[in-house]
């Protein structure tokens, strides 16, 4: 399309005939209804921002280079091919010849039957407009898919004849069609014609063909589907030369020549893609297996997310590890914390996105910045267990901070840290959506085939993910295709898909029917996320294991928690006992060390011994109270305090003992009275440096009491969840997009409505400009007859507009009246009219 092409695309006729067909874009979007109108906007919210004036400047915004590319992007697989064919069409393009481009000389009915359903899409997009017998493809979008040696099409085809010939001499064009068996023409343009139309006429190109050498045929056959340009020598091959000397293949350069669109398409058999693909690709059934076993499954993993991330937070109580200068955690504390959560480094790094992205942890910000648990980690704590897990997965499905790609390379090559900055992909929260919608078409139970779903997936949004394939580099996979790989299997961590299979609480939260597969929900409204968070909080509830109050003590100085302990009871017994396994019984062991941290928490071997009769349903085994009566007799048996330090006890022989081991030379000790030891160490050290040796000592006040030593949980001030970064402006909802509409036609009424002449001309699109006098004088009659006036107004700010009122009150240097440009009352004061116009009286 030329220059003088895009100036009428963007120009609007003063007067549009109703019933002739349109002869731009915005007279097309002018022939529209209200619905129409919303429905492009809604699938491109990007032309909302801000809301155009009128029909013209959204016509114009709507064939910007950012505005097309994005709506290309988001074109199913067979809607892009239809844009893509008619890129390498005639411009405009009839129906039919679309309709034998994408189905080929044979047909196909599967094409014959979608075909309409993807140009009415590229219509309601604004990509295509025009009737069915002068479809036109937007300026911007056939420089984007129509072929160039720059960016080849993937249709394979090559540029026309015409523009294959156009640098070549006369003279050469006349051997051409010579060669060809053509009259020869008195001009090069008749007779790039003349070879166009041999070129696309069936039966003498078949004829043409039949005189070829089986070489020539093979070489028109390696070029046939692209790519359609090839290299040759100064003296080519007979096969390639006999090509060449009938317009066959075609010299770019002295050292490549290509194959002709029009060569091309008649070899093809009329078709410009090999594979149209008109229908989605099938979702394919891995397993089926019965809803309750799925549902059952699922809450069994929801439980273990809702164990893992308290865990993990637990660990970090008292302040968690630093933040790296660039931000995020460090490769070494990231293996740390897959070897304590025994799982891998991907996987911790996903528990720790989750905890992030919920607001359950964050730096502190002080200067010596460490990760810590938040105070809404407490809160968090407090909760039902089903409502816990909605809070884990509410955040999860919106975020677009994605954990997959810790480990991996950022832009310039630096590995991208857990907890660091460059993580949010925008199209993740998309995806996440789509999967968990494609799972829910299938029966309750049934497990997705991974391949069909990637398929799927990529046959909605092939040039998004060709796109990205280019940006990451040949050979690896789009990041849709990744994004989606790891959605499957955070879902299965998460409980929302049991065995691979959606469950009941997923596709509440979903918003989706629970008894049968149903379509995609319209998130964009509807019932909102949280509200659909709490019923499916509601279903999962009671299918998660029961916290008990109890455990089963063993001889070998084990206690079996049966099952999820409450609280209570897990907090102490977490201090009396370490875990040494888990699952759907956790085992915990009894050691001197255990008992000794819960002496030091201020318990006495009596509340120790009063704890396991109240929680046990075994009697306590001997040996269990052997230990704690034997940590406890020596517990405090030694006081440490402040000298520096000291060691003080009424048994010098113990002292005596301490001094004459080699491994308390580091402490500094010396004896300064028969049952004192002092120490050139803080009193924190000495205590590990003792208990290191095997003693039990306790501290000691500055008055001789012993000092209960309490693990003080460590909390970052306030903080809020990341917030998504967004994947383009957010979709409009009913209301913005009514007033919209209305805008942008109150606009378009103002800018197209006829207007008399005023009796000083004024350039087009300039101000209209009157005395005060007149303009005071017009609007008041105006608003004696009930007619509307065009107005030129200049606001506060300086900026210039057009409007149409309908003046109804004129007072006080002020006229006040219905302001069509605004579909709305407004008072405009009089000194800021420039000028007034009476409408042309078959517009009153």
């Amino acid at each position: 399309m030329g220059i003088g092409e895009l100036d009428r695309e963007a120009h609007v006729p003063e007067v549009t005939g109703a019933a002739t067909a349109p002869r731009t874009l915005a007279e097309a979007l002018r022939a529209r209804g209200d619905e129409g109108l919303a429905a492009l906007l809604r699938a491109r919210p990007d032309l909302l921002s801000p809301v155009p004036n009128d029909l013209t400047q959204l016509a114009t915004r709507a064939g910007t280079r950012g505005s097309v590319v994005r709506a290309l992007e988001r074109l199913d697989r067979f809607a892009l091919q239809t844009a893509e064919a008619l890129a390498v069409g005639p411009d405009p393009t009839p129906y039919p010849v679309l309709l034998a481009l994408l189905s080929g000389d044979e047909g196909d009915p599967a094409v014959e039957a979608a075909l309409p359903g993807a140009v009415a899409l590229l219509r309601e997009q604004a990509l295509v407009w025009g009737e069915d017998d002068r479809l036109r493809l937007v300026r911007t979008a056939r420089e984007l898919l129509a072929p160039s040696a720059q960016h080849p099409s993937p249709t394979g085809l090559g540029p026309t004849v015409a523009e294959a010939t156009s640098g070549m001499s006369p003279g050469r064009v006349q051997e051409i069609i010579a060669a060809a068996g053509l009259p020869t023409t008195h001009d090069p343009v008749s007779a790039v014609a003349a070879l166009t139309e041999l070129f696309t006429d069936r039966d003498r190109m078949g004829a043409l063909l039949d005189t070829a050498s089986p070489d020539a045929l093979g070489v028109l056959d390696r070029l046939v589907w692209g790519p359609p340009y090839g290299e040759v020598t100064s003296d080519p091959a007979p096969p390639v030369r006999w090509l060449r000397d009938r317009g066959l293949l075609l010299p770019v350069s002295a050292r490549t020549m290509v194959l002709p669109r029009e060569v091309a398409l008649h070899l093809r058999g009329g078709r410009a893609h090999r594979s149209p693909e008109p229908v989605p690709p099938e979702l394919g059934v891995l397993r089926e297996y019965r809803p309750q076993v799925v549902d059952s499954a699922a809450a069994g993993q929801a439980h273990v997310a809702l164990a893992t991330v308290e865990e993990l937070l637990k660990s970090w109580d008292r302040g968690g590890p630093p933040v790296l200068r660039a931000g995020g955690l460090a490769v070494r504390d990231l293996k740390r914390t897959a070897a304590a959560l025994d799982v891998t480094e991907e996987t911790a790094a996903f528990w720790l996105e989750l905890c992030y992205g919920a607001g359950l942890l964050a730096s502190d910000g002080e200067a010596d910045e460490r990760y810590a648990p938040t105070p809404a980690y407490d809160d968090w704590l407090d909760l039902p267990p089903a409502e816990r897990w909605a809070l884990l997965v509410t955040p999860w499905l919106t975020a677009t901070r994605t954990p997959g790609l810790v480990g991996g390379p950022d832009a310039k090559g630096r590995t991208l840290a857990a907890l660091g900055p460059d993580l949010d992909r925008a199209p993740a929260p998309e995806v996440r959506h789509r999967v968990l919608e494609l799972l829910a078409t299938l029966a309750p139970g049934a497990a997705a085939d991974p391949e069909t779903l990637l398929a799927r997936l990529r046959w909605e949004r092939p040039l998004r993910g060709a796109s990205q394939v280019a940006s990451e580099g040949a050979g690896t996979t789009d990041l849709r295709s990744r994004l989606a790989r790891w959605t499957l299997a955070e879902a299965e961590f998460l409980g929302l898909t049991g065995r691979g299979a959606l469950s009941g609480p997923a596709r509440a939260l979903l918003n989706l029917p629970l008894a049968e597969a149903a379509a995609p929900a319209d998130h964009g409204g509807g019932v909102e996320l949280s509200v659909a968070a709490a019923r499916a909080a509601t279903l999962l509830a009671p299918l998660l294991p029961e916290a008990v109050d109890h455990v089963l003590l063993q001889a070998d100085l084990t206690a079996v928690a049966p099952g999820p302990l409450r609280r209570p009871l897990a907090d102490a017994l977490a201090v009396l006992a370490d875990v040494e396994s888990k699952g759907g019984a956790t085992v915990y062991r009894f050691t001197p060390g255990s008992v000794r941290r819960a002496l030091d928490s201020g318990l006495t071997a009596s509340d120790l011994h009063d704890f396991l009769k109240a929680h046990a349903r075994t009697p306590v085994p001997q040996p269990l109270a052997y230990l704690v009566d034997d940590v406890a007799r020596r517990h405090g048996h030694l006081r440490v305090g402040a000298a520096s330090a000291y060691v003080r006890c009424d048994d010098d022989t113990v002292l005596g003992e301490i001094l004459a081991d080699r491994r308390s030379a580091s402490l500094g000790l010396r004896r300064i009275a028969p049952t004192v030891l002092a120490a050139q160490t803080d009193p924190v050290s000495l205590l590990d440096g003792l208990r290191s040796m095997g003693y039990a000592p306790a501290a000691e006040s500055a008055e001789g009491d012993v000092l209960v030593t309490r693990a003080d949980a460590y909390r970052t001030p306030a903080r809020t969840a990341p917030v998504p970064v967004p994947d383009g402006p957010p979709a409009p909802d009913t209301t913005l997009l009514g007033a919209a509409v209305r805008a942008i036609r109150a606009g378009d009424r103002a800018a197209t409505v006829v207007r008399k002449e005023p009796a000083v001309a004024t350039a087009a699109g300039a101000l209209p400009r009157t005395s005060a006098a007149e303009t005071l004088a017009t609007v008041q009659a105006a608003a004696m007859t009930g007619s509307a006036v065009w107005i030129g107004y200049v606001n506060a700010e300086g900026a210039a507009s057009q409007r149409v009122i309908a003046p109804v009150r004129v007072e006080g240097g002020f006229v006040t009246g219905y302001d069509h440009t605004a579909d709305e009352v407004r008072t405009y004061p009089l000194h800021r009219i420039t000028g007034v116009a009476e409408l042309a009286d078959d517009q009153v």
